[in-house]
């Protein structure tokens, strides 16, 4: 008997229907799917929240000195004339950063694996490649869902029955973060 299920697909597709289905899960806090991939989708969102949960508070903060550029009231940089060429203006600016400590830096990297990027749209520029975001998943795993579940020993999803899908009859469940 294997140790999970096969879902009538190749291995690479199962890996990228799973991979894709946990990204939904972790962006989104909940997906509707059909109660085999749902049970396979929890062993793995259920891993990597195991994952932040136990390395949410390791990392040091650390103070850098980082140039940003000088910005006008309109948001464009400032330039200012230089030996006959024009030039950005730049300000020094004191960071604190936080440094991830070698095992949640690779707690960080099996997350990554899992995880696919996921690009944020603003709802006006709909369409448009403008002004899209990067969505960071593992630091919104360490820093929003990881301290809602620090008390909790597992049981990170919730899985509940909707009905059969109309077209196969195939029973459709709703997968949560709990």
């Amino acid at each position: 008997m294997s140790g999970y299920r096969k879902l009538s697909r190749t291995s690479s597709q199962r890996k990228a229907l799973l991979r894709n289905q946990v990204t939904a899960l972790i962006y989104n806090g909940r997906i509707v799917t059909t109660e085999a991939k749902a049970k396979e989708v929890r062993k793995i969102a259920e891993h990597l929240i195991a994952l932040a949960v136990r390395e949410r508070d390791n990392y040091d903060t650390v103070t850098v000195t980082a140039k940003v550029a000088r910005k006008d009231k309109d948001g464009k940089r400032v330039k200012e004339v230089k030996d006959g060429k024009k030039v950005t203006v730049y300000d020094e600016v004191q960071k604190e950063i936080k440094k991830d400590r070698p095992s949640r830096l690779h707690a960080r990297h099996q997350m990554i694996k899992v995880l696919y990027p996921v690009k944020e749209v603003p709802k006006e520029a709909s369409g448009r490649k403008k002004n899209t975001k990067q969505v960071d998943l593992p630091a919104k795993l360490f820093d929003e869902i990881a301290p809602k579940y620090a008390n909790r020993n597992g049981g990170y999803t919730r899985i509940v029955k909707l009905g059969q899908r109309r077209g196969d009859g195939a029973s459709t469940v709703v997968l949560e973060l709990v």
